[in-house]
């Protein structure tokens, strides 16, 4: 009985991909709570619920959930406003509380209607501005920390308050912050066998202890098992619930996107398929489950879940002990936690920070069409410096609007601005025929069809996966690809570089003007496709592949 209910050769994997992933997990979550506002506890509890409850309900086996960068400055935020909206924070727990309650049942509701197709339609740029502003508040607002000094709540205030960060910085803090910093940098290459950000926690925090340096610390942590916080005692006035109900709504989305990131690259590391819809049901009742009892709300921790599988994590089990060990800690370990100095936690945040940070779309800002950059800086800056809700609204707004003003452009031209086709199942075109007939089992032609942006590319990089073992080339026909934005960019990318993992040659032809200059603007030519692989048209491209296959015999 056992058995059909779960494969015990898993165990061993599982019980040692939970624990890693847990004590990955563990100084992360106290930062996260911290950073939120409401406390290294609430971060704690949060990785608790989510933990456990996602991954026991969720739909990616392999997934490690907890707190995250992105939902902790959602959170930070919500906490900020609700403080200014009733004075203080014990006063604005409700609030708080209430909208991380609603926000998982958002994302309960988006796994039933099945939101969650829609969700991977969101374009590059929108996506990667609001992730690299999420990366830069977490820097910005650890600033303070990191120097033993109290922070404002916003990147403005902050900035504003620079210069005392320089007249009355606690120099013992910048020490221990450089301390832990240059601990999580280097001790991988001694060995990764334990996980930087934990030993970097525990040499810092023992400096600061025996060395009786005098900086913040986070203070009293509750033990025992945590407490009901939420209940029939609910009070705050009707003014509140546009906040609750605002909020809500982008703690949703943006864990159910990323999460739903995470399940790819949880797919892509263990050659299985995630349940999406399943998937944002089961982070929803971990993030419900984390309000109930104050914790932060989370999503499908990407660094917890390689880290699970790359030790041994192949089934929901080693999720659930992830969250399982994060409880043994609190219940055997809190009152130690006390003793962590915030610059520590601020040195572990800032390098998070920065990797959250999309240096490759900030790179190709000046390579890639000015439309999608200036979509990625307008989300940027607003995301880093005004409201994270406008950030995405607008610039899905702005993204539309350009790729419709640019479709128009190009239907005026008299040029093709249909949709791409399958892999399998396409007809040779006729001037394909012969060719088709005698390398038809070793050899695709992919036949695209106008611009290739962003409400294409999801559905185009899930077609890789229907080429099987035995085709050896891809031939691209770019000829009617009078365009390609930047997600269409970074999909073709992804799809060469999954295919030459498979030892598939990729080989394109009557590429157009503006699509070549882009794939050559970030190196796809000649790096990835040899220049030697680009050709004219689709006869020369038949001719190399008789020619190499005559060379072999």
């Amino acid at each position: 009985m056992i058995k059909k209910l779960y494969d015990t050769q898993y165990l061993k994997g599982d019980i040692t991909g939970g624990l890693v992933a847990g004590v990955v997990a563990l100084p992360l979550a106290l930062a996260f709570g911290v950073q939120s506002g409401m406390g290294a506890t609430a971060g704690l509890y949060g990785a608790i619920a989510v933990g456990i409850f996602a991954a026991l309900f969720g739909g990616t086996e392999t997934q490690a959930s907890g707190p995250t960068g992105p939902m902790t400055v959602v959170s930070a935020t919500l906490v900020a406003a609700a403080i200014e909206m009733t004075g203080s924070l014990e006063a604005g727990m409700s609030i708080i509380l209430m909208t991380f309650l609603l926000g998982g049942l958002f994302q309960i509701v988006f796994g039933l209607l099945n939101i969650a197709g829609y969700v991977k339609y969101f374009p590059y740029p929108v996506v990667s501005g609001f992730m690299s502003g999420v990366g830069l508040i977490i820097v910005i607002l650890q600033l303070f920390p990191f120097a033993g000094l109290s922070s404002a709540k916003s990147t403005v205030a902050v900035i504003q308050d620079l210069p005392r960060l320089f007249s009355e910085a606690n120099i013992q803090a910048l020490l221990l912050g450089g301390l832990t910093v240059l601990v999580y940098y280097l001790f991988p290459k001694i060995t990764k066998a334990i996980p930087s950000a934990l030993v970097a926690l525990i040499v810092a925090t023992l400096v600061a202890y025996f060395g009786g340096m005098d900086v913040p610390v986070i203070g009293n942590i509750p033990s025992g098992l945590p407490s009901i916080q939420i209940g029939t005692n609910i009070n705050f006035e009707s003014g509140a619930w546009s906040l609750i109900i605002e909020y809500a709504l982008v703690l949703a989305v943006l864990g159910s996107i990323d999460s739903l990131l995470t399940s790819v690259i949880a797919d892509n590391m263990t050659k299985t398929k995630h349940n999406s819809n399943r998937e944002l049901i089961g982070q929803g009742i971990g993030n419900m489950l984390a309000a109930v009892i104050g914790g932060i709300p989370g999503a499908g921790a990407t660094k917890g879940t390689v880290v699970n599988i790359n030790s041994g994590g192949r089934t929901r089990l080693s999720g659930v002990l992830h969250g399982v060990f994060l409880l043994t800690v609190l219940l055997g370990l809190g009152s130690l936690a006390a003793h962590i100095p915030l610059c520590v936690l601020a040195g572990l945040l800032i390098p998070i920070g920065f990797k959250i940070i999309d240096f490759k779309g900030l790179k190709h800002l000046l390579t890639v069409p000015k439309a999608d950059a200036a979509v990625l800086v307008i989300v940027l800056l607003i995301t880093t410096f005004g409201s994270l809700i406008q950030a995405v609204g607008i610039g899905v707004a702005l993204a539309s609007l350009l790729f419709m003003k640019k479709a128009a452009d190009l239907s005026e031209k008299g040029m093709d601005v249909g949709s791409i086709s399958d892999f399998d199942g396409e007809k040779p075109w006729q001037d394909e025929l012969d060719f088709y007939e005698e390398y038809k089992d070793k050899v695709i032609i992919k036949h695209l069809y106008g611009p290739l942006f962003f409400g294409f590319t999801a559905h185009f990089k899930d077609q890789v996966t229907s080429i099987n073992n035995d085709i050896r080339t891809v031939i691209f026909r770019m000829d009617r690809v009078p365009y390609i934005d930047q997600s269409g960019l970074y999909a073709l990318e992804d799809i060469i570089l999954e295919l030459r993992q498979r030892n598939i040659e990729v080989l394109f032809t009557g590429l157009m003007e503006q699509p070549k200059d882009m794939l050559e603007s970030i190196d796809i030519i000649p790096d990835l496709v040899p220049k030697n692989d680009v050709f004219q048209n689709v006869q020369d491209a038949f001719a190399y592949i008789r020619q190499g296959v005559m060379n072999a015999s």
